[in-house]
């Protein structure tokens, strides 16, 4: 292991923080090009929403800078944030890295991939997901209240980035619970032992981070991150497998859940098939 004094320590965080913001910035440069392309896929669940419930597609502007600011600078800024979480993971892990032992290195890339590979499943989780069923349910309170929306656009794009942000910061749970493990801050043992405060601050974080307040809704958000609360213990438990020298029995494992998907894949058959369901790109994705 290396040893550094504290300075070397800010030394390293400030070279850490530069280069990511580098990275950032290079990631803007690109995003500020395709702004307009950006928005088009931005705007549709607004689009969606009120298209479904009979109101016009368009939002509204009510200061003259709001579109400027929304389109060509926080959008860009957020899609950066998304182009270059992979780069900020590493820098991460770099500056982490040299307090731990050489063999400990080797989850760098695991480490890096699996992080922007959640960051961004959790994002698009939201956009497909949790973000439309919110936005419809909000907009929908008004109707028959003698109540029409006025969607702005910088609330609505308030909105977009607190959800879809959030959760996917809240998809890096797995990585999170491995890193504590692999710095030996706390076992799959105590963390399974104590599932049941983990799964009541889960609910919690869902309730304040969901926009609607219906049932429905906090559960499509809580019931995700109990699993990747669970997925997260299983990693640290093969790392605690890896440095004891033991394996994990993956062709039994494998066996049991290739057949369980066979199961849902033959269920899903016949329901198209015999019972005349169809297949939709959206929640939840099979209907009549």
């Amino acid at each position: 292991m290396l040893r550094m004094s504290f300075l070397q320590h800010l030394e390293e965080l400030r070279s850490r923080i530069i280069k990511s913001l580098i990275g950032v910035g290079l990631a803007f440069g690109g995003s500020l090009l395709f702004s307009q392309q950006l928005w088009n896929v931005v705007v549709q669940p607004a689009r969606g929403a009120l298209r479904s419930l009979g109101y016009p597609e368009n939002l509204t502007q009510i200061e003259p800078m709001e579109v400027f600011n929304i389109i060509w600078f926080k959008l860009p800024i957020v899609c950066a944030i998304f182009i270059s979480c992979p780069w900020l993971l590493y820098q991460v892990w770099a500056f982490v890295s040299p307090g731990l032992y050489k063999k400990e290195r080797r989850w760098a890339a695991p480490f890096i991939l699996s992080g922007a590979g959640l960051f961004i499943v959790g994002g698009l989780f939201a956009y497909f997901v949790v973000f439309r069923f919110g936005l419809t349910f909000l907009l929908g309170l008004g109707r028959g209240n003698y109540v029409v929306p006025m969607v702005t656009i910088t609330e609505y794009f308030d909105l977009f980035v607190n959800v879809v942000l959030g959760v996917g910061l809240v998809f890096e749970m797995p990585v999170i619970i491995f890193f504590l493990a692999l710095l030996r801050i706390v076992t799959p043992g105590f963390l399974l032992n104590h599932s049941r405060y983990a799964i009541l601050i889960i609910f919690i974080i869902a309730a304040v981070v969901t926009p609607t307040p219906d049932v429905f809704n906090l559960m499509l958000f809580a019931l995700p991150m109990c699993l990747l609360f669970y997925v997260g213990i299983f990693a640290s438990y093969l790392l605690v497998l890896h440095r004891e020298n033991r394996r994990f029995p993956w062709k039994p494992t494998l066996t049991i859940v290739i057949g369980v998907l066979l199961l849902l894949a033959g269920a899903v058959y016949v329901a198209v098939v015999r019972y005349g369901f169809k297949l939709v790109p959206h929640w939840p994705f099979l209907t009549r």
